[in-house]
Formats: C-alpha cells, sequence, structure tokens
C-alpha cells in the first residue's frame, strides 16, 4: 500500500459555486517534496490538515474530524473507464491520491500510517455537492457519485509529520466493527435506516454523523433484525 500523490488546492474562481466570492480549492494538483500534515482546528475555523492546501467554505469544508480526504486510486481508474477519459490524481478534490488500499471500504476509526511519522484516522466518507459536480463537468454528477458510493475517506490527524508521493501506507489499528467510510455515507444519505449501525463506531465517527445516528436511535429505536454487511 503506497500514497502515490499529495494533492494540494490554490484558491481558483469559478462559476460553478455558491462558496464565498465564488473560489474554490477543489481543483488539486499533485506536488513533490514533503508536505506537512497537522490537526487544523474544529470545524468552521480550522482549514485543511494539509499545509499549503485550500479550503475555501469552512461552515462544510476542513476542520479537525475531515482534516485530509484521500481517494483510491484504483476508484479513479474505474470511474475512468465509465467516463471515457482520463482522471489525473487529485481529480476529485483528494489531498491523498493511495494504491492498494481500500478507502471507501476502510473502517471508521481505523488508522493509517504514513511514512515514518503520520498517523490519519478514517472518520467519514465524502458527500458531493455542486462545487464538485461543476468540478468534474459531468450530467447527474451528485446523483451518479452517491449510487456509486465509492466515496473515498475524510481523515483526522492523529500524530502530525510530514509525507510525500511514494511514501509506504501501513494500517496499525483496525477496529472490530464493520462500519465502513461507505456505510457512514450510505446512512448519511440514501439509506438512513442503517444509522443506528453507525454507533458501533463510538467516537471514532464523524461527529456530525454520530449525532444524526444518535437522533434516529432516540426518534426510531434500533430497528430489530438488524443486518449485517454492507448495503452496496
Amino acid at each position: 500500500m503506497r500514497l502515490l500523490s499529495v494533492n494540494l488546492g490554490r484558491p481558483k474562481a469559478v462559476p460553478y459555486t455558491d462558496q464565498p466570492q465564488g473560489l474554490t480549492g477543489i481543483d488539486k494538483r499533485p506536488v513533490e517534496g514533503p508536505v506537512r500534515v497537522a490537526a487544523p482546528g474544529p470545524k468552521g475555523v480550522g482549514a485543511s490538515g494539509v499545509a499549503g492546501d485550500t479550503v475555501c467554505h469552512l461552515r462544510h469544508h476542513g476542520g479537525d474530524d475531515q482534516a485530509v480526504y484521500a481517494v483510491a486510486r484504483e476508484d479513479l481508474d474505474d470511474w475512468e473507464r465509465e467516463l471515457g477519459r482520463a482522471l489525473a490524481n487529485g481529480a476529485f478534490g483528494e489531498n491523498l491520491t493511495t494504491t492498494g488500499l481500500d478507502v471507501s471500504g476502510a473502517r471508521i476509526g481505523e488508522r493509517w500510517r504514513i511514512g515514518p511519522d503520520v498517523v490519519l484516522e478514517v472518520t467519514a466518507g465524502r458527500i458531493p455537492c455542486l462545487t464538485f459536480q461543476g468540478h468534474m463537468g459531468e450530467k447527474r454528477w451528485v446523483r451518479r457519485f452517491t449510487e456509486k458510493a465509492a466515496t473515498g475517506a475524510y481523515l483526522r490527524v492523529i500524530a502530525p509529520g510530514e509525507i510525500r508521493a511514494g511514501d509506504e501506507v501501513r494500517i496499525v489499528h483496525l477496529p472490530e466493527h464493520e462500519v465502513t467510510a461507505r456505510m457512514e455515507f450510505q446512512a448519511s444519505t440514501t439509506h438512513r435506516e442503517l444509522l443506528p449501525r453507525l454507533l458501533a463506531a463510538g467516537e471514532a465517527l464523524h461527529p456530525e454523523a454520530l449525532a444524526a445516528a444518535r437522533s434516529y436511535v432516540e426518534k426510531y429505536g434500533v430497528p430489530s433484525g438488524d443486518r449485517g454487511g454492507d448495503s452496496s
């Protein structure tokens, strides 16, 4: 398992976003050399956990619990075949493009060591927005991305440090539950009945997803005969 690229975005004015001043940092490009990774601070205040990367809309992006976004090169390759065009590393606005790692299937609370020092922890899947759709230039992109549920994963920074393209990625902690980034995404979007199952991930879960799961259980209870495994 390896880190193929570290991707950074600069502020760019585009016509397809409702973000402040029409700016977005979604257009991320691979960079060479070491890049510092550290917890950026709470959502709404902290931006990206990757030094040199831009987050333009702090209300929905950035912060400690989604400090870094990772996508598997294998998922980009799959989309290339479906879309009939090339997708460079960083094409989905991801900070990290990996190979050999099932990013969407990673468990909430799973920890990765990248290089000698950095440790990241999976918190949630990525929910697509209209800025993402405009960036991709594909019709019905939000719906198509949601249906495939190859979401990639948001991560929080457990141990800061420097990373660079080519670094080894090792799973150093694998939780016993079966709650994946993909499942969290589906529970938060198209399969709300899965929300109670997210509670197995505990405090490792993104706080917004954890609150949604608790609210659902408080309102509806836990369904009898709750099924195991992923819904996909």
